[in-house]
């Protein structure tokens, strides 16, 4: 599904990416941990295109992205931050990204599950940042493909749309889907993670499951296992 190889990448001087080599398999949630400036944002944008490595590959869906873009049409992603312009409405942007996609979604049904019919003709300037947060979820989960990549999905969300949005990734999971996730909320992480892959200054420190993370570290719960494991590896 995606597999990366010797991967770097620097800003001026700042090294962001240091040889970073990862596989990750089709089907499961993977969640991308690591202390701030420890390279996951810089990893989920060259998988995505948006930024251009300057040594290494990455192949998603068997294809070496290199000077190639269609493959991001297989791609559902939810950026940490939306910036839509404020003056359309709901319903327009969701015509607009269906157009951009040339696919018809499910749009319907979302709107239902989150209760966002009320908003539909209302300007995104207009909406706080919990609904502005089901607008993305929307736009994300309205298309069908097999790789997800969500960035702080449940940011703002109150909680009966968090125990939606986790039915929705869980969903995914079960028709085979392949989904990254990144957040500092670790009991949500905890709650849907398959795998942990966690970065220190750009490189992969750890790749394994929640109990293989608790065996190495010797601790037994989660929280305190990756706080033991960033404390630790800071050390390194």
């Amino acid at each position: 599904m995606i597999k990366i190889q010797g991967l770097h990448k620097k800003f001026g001087k700042n090294q962001v990416l240091s040889g970073v080599d990862l596989e990750i398999d089709k089907g499961g949630i993977f969640a991308v941990l690591g202390p701030n400036g420890s390279g996951k944002t810089t990893l989920i944008k060259s998988i995505l295109g948006m930024v251009v490595p300057n040594k290494g590959s990455i192949s998603v869906l068997e294809t070496n992205i290199k000077n190639s873009w269609k493959y991001r049409q297989e791609i559902d992603y939810l950026p940490q931050i939306a910036n839509f312009p404020g003056n359309l409405r709901v319903k327009e942007l969701i015509r607009m990204i269906k157009d951009l996609r040339r696919e018809q979604g499910n749009e319907e049904r979302l709107i239902d599950l989150f209760g966002m019919q009320p908003f539909l003709d209302k300007k995104l300037s207009t909406l706080s940042g919990g609904t502005k947060q089901k607008v993305n979820i929307l736009l994300t989960f309205m298309f069908d493909g097999p790789l997800m990549i969500l960035d702080e999905p449940t940011t703002g969300l109150d909680p009966a749309s968090l125990i939606r949005l986790k039915e929705l990734i869980l969903e995914g999971k079960q028709k085979g889907k392949t989904i990254l996730i990144t957040s500092h909320i670790m009991r949500f992480v905890e709650e849907m993670a398959d795998e942990i892959i966690y970065l220190l200054e750009g490189k992969i420190y750890f790749k394994g499951s929640i109990e293989e993370l608790k065996n190495k570290t010797g601790q037994t719960d989660f929280e305190h296992a990756i706080a033991d494991i960033s404390i630790n590896s800071a050390d390194v």
